[in-house]
């Protein structure tokens, strides 16, 4: 890779995010307004003395689970409009590396999702008093994360749609049924033995896990560095499956 060109189409990518006041409120601002839905939600339970608060426990799944949802629809839209306006096909016919374009909209999305995890992160300790016995520190890390984990597989759905609807229809196939399956509503050792092995192989799955570590211990275990590895593992092979839909179409 070359490093001047993956800045370059790094700074492009972020210049057209800024030019799109939709997609930066999409990315910043929805996370956190979902996060305070789910605070009321639960603002009126009654607890008995000690009893910790189920947003505490809820809202810090939240805090993986939204920014990978709001990461996969921006990054699948977003891509898609390159490929179908010729963008992506005239900087393929440059001598642009095509390691250096996805890596470039990889890096440019990774930094809008850093700034989303810090924002929705704090909203949740700051405004909602979000308690843990963790660090928050691991809980923003795990959030840049799940993040960077939409943006890999939203610029890898994206080479399989031709409308920006149909980007959308992957959400029930990729997102959706994760959510379901990552131990948010069951714990993944109750489930049957199907759903649980399925739920083995989805990555949202580590990262509620992480989170999980995160809410029990104050120091990191071996587990959530397991769950951390396994992220990354799928973040890079999600790039790499990517980078094979990327075709340079003339010399």
């Amino acid at each position: 890779m070359n490093p001047a060109m993956l800045w370059a189409t790094c700074t492009r990518v972020l210049q057209q995010l800024k030019g799109d006041p939709r997609s930066i409120g999409l990315i910043l601002v929805v996370p956190a307004v979902l996060l305070a839905l789910v605070y009321w939600l639960y603002q009126n339970e009654a607890l008995a003395p000690g009893q910790p608060r189920t947003f505490d426990r809820v809202g810090l799944m939240m805090l993986g689970i939204f920014p990978f949802v709001v990461m996969f629809l921006v990054t699948s839209i977003t891509m898609l409009r390159e490929r179908t306006s010729g963008t992506l096909e005239r900087l393929l016919t440059t001598p642009l590396h095509r390691a250096d374009l996805l890596f470039g909209y990889a890096l440019a999305f990774s930094i809008m999702a850093a700034l989303q995890a810090l924002v929705a992160t704090a909203t949740a300790y700051w405004i909602f008093g979000l308690k843990i016995a963790g660090n928050a520190g691991w809980v923003v890390l795990i959030s840049v994360l799940t993040a960077v984990l939409g943006v890999a597989l939203g610029l890898l759905c994206s080479a399989f749609a031709t409308t920006e609807f149909q980007a959308v229809q992957f959400m029930p196939v990729v997102v959706i049924p994760q959510i379901l399956l990552c131990g948010l509503f069951v714990a993944r050792d109750q489930m049957n033995g199907v759903l649980e092995a399925i739920s083995n192989v989805l990555p949202l799955s580590y990262a509620v896990d992480g989170l999980q570590e995160v809410a029990a211990h104050s120091n990191p275990t071996s587990a959530l560095l397991v769950d951390l590895v396994v992220i990354a593992a799928f973040v890079v092979a999600g790039l790499l499956f990517s980078s094979l839909t990327l075709r340079r179409q003339t010399a």
